[in-house]
C-alpha cells in the first residue's frame, strides 16, 4: 500500500475579498467626516482596493482569487467612478440598482449569491467579507457548511458598532479597519460648481475649446495629416455627450465637470464611440481627438449652463 505523503504537498489557501461598498462608504464617511451621503465626499477607489488587497495578503497567505465590488447605480447604469473601477486588475464589480430614494436593492442579494456559490463550487478556502448587514448570516452559515472560512471586516464605527451582532458572532475571525487606515482616502466634496448662465450661448463663444497646454503640437514645416474634417467631429463628439447624457443620467454626466480633461476610462469609451459614429478609426489623427474632446464638452457645458472660463479652473 502506497501511503501519500501529503506534508510535501502543503494546502494554497485560494481566498476571495467581497465588499459591501454601501457599508464602507456610509462607514468611513461618517467616522471620517461626520457625513450622512455619498454625495458629501470623494473616494480615491482604486487606490482604496489596492490598499484592501495589500492588506488582505497580510491576514491570508495565499492566492488571491478576485475581489468582488458590490455597488448600486440608477437603472444599473455604472457612473463614471465604477467604470474606472471595472478595468482594474482583480476586480469584479457587481451593481444593484439604485432607486429615486438613493436606496440600493438587490445588492446584498448579489453577495449572498456569490458568497454560496463560491463556496459550494470549493472555488475559495477563505471570505474576507468586508459588510455589517445581519442578511449575510445565512449565507456565511451557508458557506461555513462546505468549508470556507469566512473573516469579518467592519469599518471603526465613531461609537457603538456599525455590524449586525449576529454577523459577528458567526464569523470565523472579525478586524475593524481603523479610521486611520481610510483617511488619505476619503475627502470632501468641493462646493458644486457655480451656474454661470452663458452669453451667447456656449456653443458659440467657448466651443469646448481645449486648453493650448494639450492641443497638440505640430512642428515648423510639418504637414498635419489629411483626416475627417474638424465641424464633423465636433458634431460626432456633442453626438455621444447628447447620447451619454440621456442614457447614463446628468447625475453622471455632472461628475465629470470641471473638465476638460476625461479619466483615461472615459476618454477612450468616447473615441471608440466616436468612431462607431464616423465608420472609421481617429488614431492616427491626434488633432481629430481633440476636436472630439472640444465637441462632447461644448455639449456638456451647455447642458449644465456653464460658460467661458469654467472649465480650465
Amino acid at each position: 500500500m502506497t501511503i501519500l505523503d501529503l506534508t510535501s504537498h502543503p494546502v494554497i489557501a485560494k481566498y476571495a475579498v467581497l465588499v459591501d461598498v454601501g457599508y464602507l462608504y456610509a462607514a468611513a464617511g461618517e467616522v471620517l467626516l461626520g457625513a450622512k451621503e455619498r454625495k458629501e465626499y470623494r473616494v480615491a477607489a482604486d487606490e482604496l482596493i489596492q490598499a484592501l488587497q495589500k492588506h488582505a495578503e497580510t491576514r491570508i497567505h495565499g492566492e488571491l482569487l478576485r475581489i468582488y465590488w458590490y455597488d448600486a447605480a440608477r437603472d444599473r447604469v455604472p457612473t463614471v467612478d465604477q467604470r474606472v473601477i471595472a478595468q482594474l486588475p482583480w476586480v469584479k464589480v457587481r451593481l444593484g440598482n439604485l432607486n429615486a430614494r438613493g436606496q440600493q436593492k438587490g445588492v446584498d442579494a448579489q453577495i449572498r449569491s456569490d458568497l454560496e456559490a463560491l463556496a459550494r463550487h470549493h472555488a475559495v478556502s477563505d471570505t474576507i467579507l468586508l459588510a455589517g448587514d445581519e442578511d449575510m448570516v445565512p449565507a456565511v452559515e451557508a458557506a461555513q457548511a462546505y468549508g470556507v472560512r469566512i473573516h469579518l471586516w467592519g469599518v471603526e464605527p465613531p461609537y457603538g458598532t456599525n455590524q449586525a451582532e449576529r454577523l459577528v458572532w458567526e464569523a470565523d475571525t472579525v478586524e475593524i479597519i481603523s479610521a486611520d487606515f481610510l483617511r488619505s482616502f476619503f475627502s470632501r466634496a468641493p462646493a458644486p460648481v457655480p451656474v454661470v448662465p452663458a452669453t451667447p450661448s456656449p456653443a458659440q463663444v467657448f466651443a469646448g475649446r481645449t486648453p493650448a497646454s494639450i492641443k497638440p503640437k505640430v512642428s515648423p514645416g510639418q504637414a498635419a495629416k489629411l483626416g475627417p474634417s474638424r465641424p464633423r467631429v465636433e458634431e460626432v463628439g456633442e453626438h455621444v455627450a447628447q447620447k451619454w447624457i440621456l442614457t447614463r443620467g446628468r447625475d453622471n454626466i455632472r461628475d465629470l465637470l470641471p473638465g476638460p480633461l476625461l479619466p483615461t476610462v472615459i476618454d477612450t469609451e468616447l473615441l471608440i464611440e466616436a468612431e462607431k459614429e464616423l465608420g472609421h478609426s481617429l488614431r492616427p489623427y491626434p488633432e481629430a481627438r481633440v476636436w472630439l474632446r472640444d465637441g462632447f464638452w461644448a455639449r456638456v457645458y451647455r447642458e449644465f449652463e456653464i460658460g467661458v472660463g469654467i472649465s480650465s479652473r
